[in-house]
């Protein structure tokens, strides 16, 4: 088992939340994406929308907004995120719910759809072990439809040619991590999360 690729890809994954500016190499990209279209999905639907942005000024703005937009709980001394890269919900100061990733997926799914979310969610676990196969980072970031919250993400929607019969269900950040920044540790698995009968 110790040799399995894909086991140890699962093993080694983490979330980064800071990243090189750098763009990925666009062979990179294109496996990932690839790995996201080949998710499964409902009934077979392949209903999920990939709108990949590598524009850093987009990427700011809207994850300035998200931020503006959310309120998460804020970390205590006992209850975080992570101690090691911390997110919007552990440090106030962080205002870009982006943190400066250099290319930000959002995954769009039809409204009304029982199974939109489950369907970006496995799709957007097949790019974070593609990603980190091929060496890059990623961190999955929920309530994607907060990034377009005012107006300037309505413009962004339609210029993206968003429908309004799809919703943002969430981002996927992507880039190379921050050099000299330690790969974020494991966390001990909790005991009894695994019943058999």
């Amino acid at each position: 088992m110790e040799d399995n690729a894909v086991l140890k890809t699962i093993m080694h994954r983490r979330a980064i939340r800071r990243f090189e500016p750098r763009q990925p190499e666009e062979e990179v990209l294109r496996k990932i994406l690839e790995a996201g279209l080949y998710a499964p999905s409902a009934g077979g639907r392949q209903g999920v929308i990939f709108a990949v942005s590598q524009n850093a000024e987009v990427n700011l703005r809207l994850g300035r907004i998200k931020r503006a937009s959310s309120s998460p709980s804020m970390a205590t001394a006992t209850r975080y995120v992570s101690r090691e890269q911390p997110s919007i919900a552990d440090d106030p100061n962080i205002r870009d719910a982006f943190y400066g990733a250099p290319v930000v997926i959002t995954l769009f799914a039809p409204r009304n759809f029982l199974f939109a979310a489950e369907d970006c969610a496995v799709a957007a676990e097949n790019m974070m072990l593609a990603a980190d196969s091929l060496g890059l980072g990623s961190c999955y970031i929920g309530q994607g439809w907060t990034a377009f919250a005012d107006p300037y993400g309505q413009e962004i929607l339609t210029r993206w040619g968003i429908s309004p019969g799809y919703y943002a269900v969430m981002q996927l950040l992507l880039g190379y991590p921050r050099a000299g920044d330690a790969h974020p540790a494991p966390r001990e698995r909790r005991a009894g999360r695994v019943l058999r009968f």
